[in-house]
């Protein structure tokens, strides 16, 4: 017989990741966006095995050609196939969707972490730097920014970068400022840990909840955004492919063919609504405020 010293062997408690993960796919919602957003990222992953013709090939014998079972969407006024062009742009689109968000939550959550925690002149420096930033909508910002540097795959991802690093850093530097009048880090520094290892081990995973939402509400922004400046010719350059430029040159042959701009727009339109789902469901989770 086990005596009361002895603990009894209990299952681990699931980790925060897995109590998420099980929630999302337990509401059908969540399913659904989740199994949306994993469809277009296979697609974007496997474009050159699924498109079924090269989206630069031009064609003047099928301009303008409506939907066949040779161009399941038909073609545009250069005879590109549009599938193919939407499969391929899908790559841009995501890439530049997920890669901006992700590089400005590092920045702006670096930023946040070493202001809040240190404070004085440093969290002034920040804070100063941050207002001017914030001063700007996302969409203002990235224009001013993509007009002065051009388009181009990386000069997007770099504009997309600074329009949302000063929104990471707000919210880090806000979290930070909260979690370090708490017992476990004022403890920590009395036991005399170096600073770096108390900002890694106890300030940090404690202000990931509000970072992991913004940055997966901020995704969906990404991915509009860029299709906003690529429709504005400051992001993605022809005759390179992304959702938001198939929508420009789609405009200029809309009386001839429409099927480029209804096909964008709707790839555009689920993933963006699928990546929200996902973002409120994860704000209703992790947020303490909800909760």
């Amino acid at each position: 017989m086990m005596s009361i010293s002895e603990p009894a062997n209990l299952p681990d408690a699931p980790g925060t990741t897995a109590t998420v993960l099980r929630t999302i796919l337990w509401q059908p919602a969540g399913l659904i966006a989740v199994s949306v957003v994993v469809l277009f990222v296979l697609i974007a992953i496997l474009a050159p095995w699924l498109a079924p013709h090269d989206p630069l090939s031009q064609s003047f014998l099928s301009i303008n050609a409506q939907p066949t079972a040779d161009h399941l969407l038909g073609t545009d006024q250069f005879g590109r196939d549009v599938l193919s062009r939407l499969i391929y742009g899908s790559r841009n689109s995501l890439i530049i969707g997920f890669l901006s968000p992700t590089l400005a939550a590092l920045i702006g959550g670096t930023l946040g972490v070493i202001a809040g925690y240190f404070g004085g002149i440093t969290d002034r420096l920040v804070t100063r730097v941050i207002d001017m930033l914030m001063a700007f909508p996302e969409l203002l910002l990235a224009i001013l920014i993509a007009a002065a540097l051009g388009g181009g795959f990386w000069n997007v991802v770099a504009v997309l970068t600074v329009a949302f690093t000063p929104g990471f850093a707000r919210v880090a530097r806000a979290s930070t400022m909260s979690v370090k009048e708490e017992p476990y880090v004022e403890a920590a520094i009395a036991a005399g840990l170096r600073t770096p290892i108390i900002i890694v081990r106890h300030v940090v995973p404690n202000i990931a909840a509000p970072i992991v939402v913004l940055l997966t509400l901020w995704t969906a922004s990404a991915i509009r955004l860029e299709a906003t400046l690529s429709f504005l010719g400051i992001g993605t350059q022809p005759p390179a492919a992304s959702w938001g430029n198939i929508i420009r040159e789609g405009l200029s042959n809309i009386f001839a063919t429409s099927w480029p701009i209804l096909a964008a727009g709707l790839a555009i339109t689920v993933v963006v609504m699928a990546i929200s789902i996902l973002g409120d469901i994860m704000r209703d989770i992790l947020d303490p405020e909800i909760n």
